[in-house]
């Protein structure tokens, strides 16, 4: 007797996840008025750190006294868990997690959003905050030549892309994208509380261990802000890539299928009736007889018919000579001639 096996306790839990509904996806978030003041407000507080910081303001003695107090000389005892800590602004490791979660989203809720925001955002991040750390070129605490100096304009030493932190700036985009792409309002605030909780311990580790400054972690906050609060630009951009890799797989499946797809209809414009030229009338030529012959053989036999009833038919140009004396099958024998001696 043949038994079907049973299915694993993984076979019942995707079976499950199959019976599941598509969850509920939000409106796609705009630029709203709100969002619009809010980002000026971060681009103004963004370029006044970096004028504070070129002018050599107070903000730079600042940085120099968190520097000169030592935090991991003060508590030694938090250093280890500090050096691990400081991973969750690594852009490596943390985009590997977050795009972990995105694809498993995608995969539910049958889109490419979300790791298309996220990919927009972190190419956005890398490309305005690469652009400002190698033009200023500022160097950090462990390579600072002058106490007192902002330590700015070192294109060619050694640790002079430090400013903004790149820790900080990637820990406020990475989590932050998960508040960004929440399916509900509860579930965005949880989000955005644990993201502002993670950049902000991200950032103030990095001045623990010495390898920022305390405005750079300051601007780096700034510009992970900014680059949020941009994203609604990048909407119809993002929804434009979506439609188009969905385009290339139907084609790619068709393909694969051997379905050939159906041409779009084009548009004819149509030409005016005075335009109009006459469609020739094709000429209808009967068969020839031999072509009518050969054609009606092929065809099936009509109703059946005695073969006395049947008409013979001479074919046209036959070389048997006519016999006037033959007689049709069926008809009449005529009376017999007497036979007379010769």
């Amino acid at each position: 007797m043949r038994t079907e096996p049973r299915p694993t306790r993984l076979d019942r839990i995707f079976a499950r996840l199959d019976r599941e509904p598509q969850r509920p996806v939000l409106d796609v978030p705009r630029m709203t008025r709100h969002r619009v003041v809010l980002f000026g407000a971060t681009l103004a507080f963004y370029l006044t750190i970096v004028l504070a910081v070129v002018t050599t303001s107070w903000l730079v003695r600042l940085d120099w006294q968190a520097m000169l107090f030592r935090p991991y000389q003060q508590w030694p005892e938090i250093h280890a868990f500090l050096d691990y800590w400081v991973v969750l602004g690594q852009r490596g490791p943390t985009a590997v997690m977050v795009a972990a979660w995105l694809g498993w989203r995608c995969w539910r809720q049958h889109t490419l959003r979300p790791l298309l925001a996220f990919g927009a955002a972190l190419l956005l991040l890398n490309v305005t905050v690469g652009a400002v750390k190698y033009g200023l070129g500022r160097s950090g605490p462990h390579y600072a030549t002058e106490v007192g100096s902002n330590e700015m304009w070192h294109w060619f030493q050694a640790g002079s892309d430090i400013f903004p932190s790149g820790h900080t700036a990637n820990a406020v985009v990475t989590w932050g994208i998960l508040a960004y792409l929440a399916s509900t309002p509860r579930a965005r605030r949880w989000l955005s509380a644990l993201s502002a909780v993670l950049s902000l311990s991200v950032g103030l580790t990095t001045v623990y261990l010495g390898t920022h400054w305390l405005s750079d972690v300051l601007l780096g906050w700034a510009a992970g802000l900014l680059v949020l609060l941009a994203l609604p630009w990048l909407e119809p951009t993002i929804a434009g890539a979506e439609a188009w890799l969905f385009t290339r797989r139907d084609r790619l499946r068709a393909r694969r299928a051997g379905a050939v797809p159906v041409p779009e209809p084009a548009l004819v414009t149509p030409l005016p009736a005075a335009e109009e030229e006459p469609v020739p009338v094709r000429e209808i030529v009967p068969p020839t007889p031999a072509r009518a012959s050969r054609t009606s053989a092929l065809l099936a036999p009509g109703p059946h018919t005695a073969r006395s009833e049947r008409t013979p038919v001479t074919p046209a140009g036959s070389r048997r000579p006519p016999h006037t004396d033959r007689l049709t099958r069926g008809a009449a024998t005529p009376a017999a001639r007497p036979l007379t001696g010769g």
